[in-house]
């Protein structure tokens, strides 16, 4: 009669198995499992737990001529001009659209030249004529020309892009870009009307350039 086989018993001289490559979850829990054993918890909580290091930020002086009054201010010399602007001076005219020199919707005057307001640093304006949006008329006297203009053509509606429209339309006349319809468009495209405003805008200019001076 023959008899049933018996189960192999492991050859202890027999070489192992490779084991199965470690799982990322298996790997980390190991790794941590580690670090407890030989004391790393400690390190560890104090490399999660650490308050931040608080960062000395210098700061500067800086005098803003702003629509005819001098002001002294102590900035960050990496504040922008747009943020000091609206923030630290509350002349909140000049509007953040995009934040990235796209839309012109934060356009100033500054020594006499139209700029994005959100892409120049504020120390730049030092001891710079700067005109926004409410100095460019006086408080009790009559609006500028091309305030008026505006006005007069419909040139805006929900108003969010209307200061830097008016700014930029200053400029584009003083420079002596105001000469055809064609030329008026060119120098207007960095300043955008998401409600498409366009064609009263034009009118606008055409209107006030002859009064302002231009062609």
């Amino acid at each position: 009669m023959k008899t049933p086989e018996t189960p192999d018993t492991p050859d202890a001289s027999a070489e192992p198995k490779a084991d199965l490559p470690l799982s990322r979850r298996e790997f980390t829990v190991g790794t941590l499992a580690v670090a407890v054993s030989a004391g790393g918890v400690s390190a560890l909580g104090t490399a999660c737990t650490a308050p931040d290091r608080p960062v000395n930020n210098p700061r500067t002086t800086t005098r803003l001529l702003v629509n005819g009054t001098t002001t002294e201010l102590e900035l960050d010399p990496r504040s922008s001009l747009l943020d000091v602007l609206r923030e630290q001076l509350q002349l909140t005219g000049a509007k953040k659209g995009c934040d990235h020199g796209q839309c012109g919707a934060c356009t100033v005057h500054l020594g006499g030249r139209r700029v994005a307001s959100c892409l120049t640093v504020a120390v730049q304006a030092d001891e710079q004529e700067l005109t926004t949006i409410e100095g460019l008329s006086p408080k009790d006297g009559p609006l500028h020309p091309m305030q008026q203009a505006f006005i007069d053509h419909d040139a805006l509606q929900c108003g969010y892009c209307t200061p830097g429209q008016i700014m930029a339309a200053v400029a584009c006349v003083r420079e002596g870009h105001a000469t055809s319809p064609e030329q008026i468009r060119e120098y207007m495209s960095g300043n955008l009307c998401r409600c498409g405003a366009y064609a009263g805008i034009l009118a606008a200019i055409q209107q006030a350039a002859p009064k302002m001076g231009g062609t």
